[in-house]
């Protein structure tokens, strides 16, 4: 097992990598459930999935799991399942010394972290992530949303959870599609800042992705690590260094709006072709060499995500990709940051760059 610490300043907690995690949940959380009763956020599918192996970890140890069971997909991120939510809590009268329980992916933890950050002005959440997703990226670092109509995650809390548990056994039963998209978050802390590590998804990507339990350790951890130590450097995202981590997103979120949040593409696809999309805009701006572009694009393809903007099939053009873009949360005085790159594990933030320009580059690449 590994165990990454999130240095946060006065609020620090950890993260546990391992398999078996939530069949000895309670051991794992340390006294962190202090009542009997648990309250736990969960989906349908993943209650299907592992509802039975929490309940047994919880009840022999004496507690009584209370579930709040949501449908599964991006539409539960909404108004009214946090209201509903917020309710239910207020229900089953937590209080802010309590920890909520998440289980589930990255739609789960966030709605699940929004809730406790607003129920009595702040409860205690755990988070025990169901994807691959959830266990490199969002479940770690305390951003918590929903979505509105304006745009993705506009809504939302910085709140850090107590603890994090990636239990690496739910990746057994995780869709293969699923496993992908999260690949592409793992990907992604390769290209903001480590070539080596690009080098070693190169080398490693389709075993660990096959099932390797070392190669997938290994990667979890990795990226937690590295997400960790941005995120102790910059929490609420106020210097421009924890702003590296939404490479990809500022293209793959308006892919997103474009198709609705819906599964037609998944949120880790829509970031693995924003990827690819930025290593474009950067080598069509001389940024960083044609061929590092090109490798990403290889990559990203190479696994099973998409790679081609233009395979989507969108009746749209660049100028409506672009509008999506100015809901972004990092609009700041009427100015939209890119993250670029000057090649692999060379991310950096770029506050030049010209919608219209984007829009341009964005038709060429629906034509391709």
């Amino acid at each position: 097992m590994a165990v990454i610490p999130v240095d946060i300043a006065g609020r620090p907690y950890e993260v546990r990598v391992g398999a078996g995690l939530l069949a000895e949940l309670v051991p794992h959380c340390r006294g962190q459930l202090r009542k009997r009763p648990v309250p736990i956020v969960t989906d349908a599918n993943v209650h299907a999935a592992w509802g039975a192996v929490v309940e047994t970890a919880l009840t022999a140890s004496g507690h009584e799991p209370h579930w709040r069971i949501l449908p599964p997909g991006e539409g539960t991120k909404s108004w009214e399942q946090l209201a509903a939510t917020v309710d239910w809590l207020l229900a089953e009268e937590v209080e802010r010394g309590d920890n909520i329980l998440a289980l589930g992916g990255g739609v789960i933890g966030d709605l699940t972290g929004f809730a406790a950050a607003i129920t009595k002005r702040g409860c205690r959440f755990i988070q025990l992530p169901t994807s691959l997703l959830a266990q490199v990226d969002s479940s770690v670092g305390g951003k918590t949303a929903i979505n509105t109509p304006a745009g993705k995650n506009l809504v939302g809390a910085f709140h850090q959870p107590s603890l994090v548990l990636a239990d690496l056994a739910v990746l057994d039963t995780l869709p293969e599609r699923e496993l992908r998209a999260g690949y592409a978050e793992v990907v992604k802390y390769a290209l903001i800042g480590d070539a080596d590590f690009f080098a070693w998804c190169d080398m490693n990507g389709a075993a660990m992705l096959a099932g390797d339990a070392a190669l997938r350790e290994y990667a979890v951890a990795y990226s937690i690590a590295a997400k960790a130590k941005i995120v102790a450097e910059d929490e609420h995202e106020t210097t421009g260094i924890r702003a590296l981590l939404n490479l990809g997103h500022t293209f793959g979120h308006a892919l997103e709006a474009e198709t609705h949040f819906s599964d037609f593409l998944l949120h880790g696809e829509a970031v693995a072709l924003g990827m690819v999309l930025a290593a474009r805009y950067s080598a069509r701006r001389g940024l960083m060499p044609r061929a590092g572009a090109d490798h990403v694009a290889a990559h990203i393809a190479a696994v099973g995500l998409p790679s081609e903007i233009s395979a989507l099939r969108l009746d749209c053009d660049g100028s409506e990709l672009t509008a999506h873009m100015l809901h972004d949360k990092k609009m700041d005085a009427g100015t939209l940051p890119f993250l670029l790159m000057r090649g692999i594990g060379e991310t950096f933030l770029a506050r030049d760059v010209e919608l219209g320009d984007i829009a341009a580059f964005l038709d060429e690449e629906l034509r391709r």
